[in-house]
This record gives structure tokens, C-alpha cells and sequence, in this order.
């Protein structure tokens, strides 16, 4: 348990030090390095999307393996299990995301606030998945909020999860398949039927973690003084908003607390896709509720990584 609070704690005040190489690129290369391969072996959507379960296959094991021989292999020189300890701890602390969102959400917060829109255009795709050339203030304020939202939970409550189950090793093959999600798991006519594992196994992973996020947060907004009864009525109202089975959940208790309207039409490489709005419109969307969602993001990280401890 130890090994999991300074990872934590390492992961808030430190976040992701561009001089570390992050273990996420490797997965992302591995993928890329896959796919490749794989793709040479399919000659039809049959065979795409067996290649596309083999690839999901693969890329999880190879990086849960790697990462169990990584942590494990000092005990060999070192009989006390302190250098895995402080390895384990390094990757637990890697895999967190609670400050890398704060940091670059707030690079597309700095220039909303300067009404630098083009900046904050730019920073907003590093980000998200939609297109970003033609938003305004609102529509950004709206990316970064269901951003924080979805990622409260695809980036801190479900790597701590299985992290509190199976270490490091369980927490980076749930960042694998996270990973393959946001690569391949796509509806358009390259990834279709290729990344349609990737896309399945996501939603299989983070069933839970989603669930856990929308009740954690409830609990969160009552401590912070946000809307609690709010965030509880809009999650049992909006968590199945979405096509996603689970991407509504931290979004609809999110919008409930900061007493907002989010979803609405986005613009997917270049098609546009209309997803059923989450949360009443009791307060008009503004940019500084991007600093609301930051601080509740905080707060839920914190009573996820309480609870867990309490449970494990």
C-alpha cells in the first residue's frame, strides 16, 4: 500500500517529467509496430478484425510481462525487495495522470482566459479527439471540462484500481488497452473492423472504474461544497447518455456538481456527431469552470485513492 501512496503523491506533485520517457510512448510505439505487422496478414474485415484481437492480445501481454520482469528482476541482486519496491513505485507514479491533466488542461485555460482563441485551439488538440480549428470559447470550455471528466476516470480511478489489484504490471496492461483505445478503436474506415477489439475490451475494462468515478465524485462534490444532491440527480438521470457505456458516467456526476450542460455536437475527422447533452443548464458555462473541474478532479483522486485503501 505504501509503494501506491507515493506513487500518488509522486504523481501529484511531480506529474509527467518531460526529461523521463514516458512508458506510455513505448506502448504507443509497440501498438504502431503491431499494427504494421498485423495488418500485412488481413485481406478482409474477417481477418482485420482477427488481427485486431491478436494485436490487443499481444500489446497486453507484452507490456504486462515487461513490466513484471522489470519490478521482479532486482530481487536476484537485492534479497530485501527494496530496488522493486522503489521500481514498482516509479511505475506506479508513471502511470497516474491526476497532474499531467491539470498541466495541459490549464495550457488550454491560460490562453482561453487571453482570448488567445487560436493558442488554446491548438493546446485543446493535443487533447482531444475532435476537431479543433473551428471552436469557439464555449465549445473549448465544454472539450476541456468532458476531458477532465472522462479522464477523472480512464487516467486516475481505473489505473488505481488495478493497481490496488495487481500492481504495476496490472496497472500498465490497463493503460495498454486504454492506449490501443484512443489509437485504433476508432469507427471510421481504417479502423473499423481493426480496431474493433480495442475498442470492446476498453469498454469491458472500464465498466466498473466509470461507476466508481460517477459515486466518487457524488461523495467529493459534498466535501468540496459543490452540488452533491446535483451531481446525484444528473448521474442517475444522464450516466447513459452516451454510445459509450461508460464515458457518461464521470461527465454526467461532473456536470451535476458544477450545475452545467455539456455534450452536444462534435466534429469527428470531419463528420459531424451529435452526442444527447448531460446536466441541466442551471449555470451558464464559463471558462473559469474549467478551474472547478480541475479542483474536483483533485478531490475525487484523492477520496478514490482513500476508498481503495479502505477496500484493499
Amino acid at each position: 500500500m505504501l509503494k501506491i501512496v507515493i506513487g500518488y503523491i509522486g504523481d501529484i506533485i511531480f506529474g509527467d517529467p518531460y526529461a523521463i520517457p514516458h512508458p506510455i510512448r513505448f506502448i504507443g510505439k509497440l501498438i504502431r509496430f503491431l499494427e504494421d505487422k498485423l495488418r500485412k496478414f488481413s485481406k478482409d474485415n474477417k481477418g482485420e478484425k482477427l488481427m485486431g484481437c491478436i494485436l490487443v492480445l499481444l500489446t497486453v501481454s507484452i507490456t504486462y510481462i515487461v513490466t513484471y520482469y522489470l519490478v521482479n528482476i532486482w530481487n536476484i541482486i537485492d534479497n530485501s525487495g527494496y530496488i522493486a519496491k522503489v521500481v514498482e513505485t516509479f511505475f506506479i507514479f508513471q502511470i497516474l495522470a491526476t497532474k499531467s491533466l491539470d498541466v495541459e488542461t490549464r495550457k488550454v485555460l491560460k490562453p482561453l482566459k487571453e482570448k488567445n482563441i487560436g493558442e488554446a485551439r491548438k493546446f485543446l488538440s493535443y487533447i482531444v479527439g475532435r476537431d479543433t480549428r473551428e471552436l469557439n470559447e464555449k465549445e473549448m470550455t465544454r472539450a476541456c471540462i468532458e476531458t477532465i471528466a472522462e479522464s477523472t476516470s480512464d487516467g486516475i480511478i481505473a489505473p488505481l484500481l488495478f493497481i490496488f489489484i495487481g500492481g504495476a504490471p496490472l496497472g500498465m496492461a490497463y493503460k495498454a488497452v486504454n492506449t490501443l483505445d484512443s489509437m485504433v478503436g476508432y469507427k471510421n474506415d481504417k479502423y473499423y473492423y481493426f480496431g474493433w477489439a480495442s475498442a470492446r475490451v476498453d469498454d469491458i475494462v472500464g465498466f466498473i472504474p466509470a461507476r466508481i468515478t460517477g459515486i466518487v465524485t457524488i461523495i467529493t462534490a459534498f466535501f468540496m461544497r459543490y452540488d452533491c444532491k446535483n451531481a446525484f440527480k444528473i448521474f442517475i438521470r444522464d450516466r447513459l447518455n452516451h454510445k459509450s457505456p461508460n464515458s457518461a458516467h464521470g461527465e454526467a456526476a461532473f456536470a451535476g456538481a458544477l450545475q452545467i450542460q455539456i455534450g452536444g455536437t462534435n466534429t469527428y475527422f470531419g463528420k459531424k456527431v451529435y452526442k444527447p447533452t448531460i446536466g441541466d443548464n442551471i449555470k451558464e458555462l464559463e471558462v473559469d469552470h474549467i478551474n472547478d473541474a480541475i479542483r474536483l478532479m483533485y478531490g475525487v483522486s484523492f477520496v478514490g485513492l482513500l476508498t481503495f485503501l479502505v477496500i484493499f
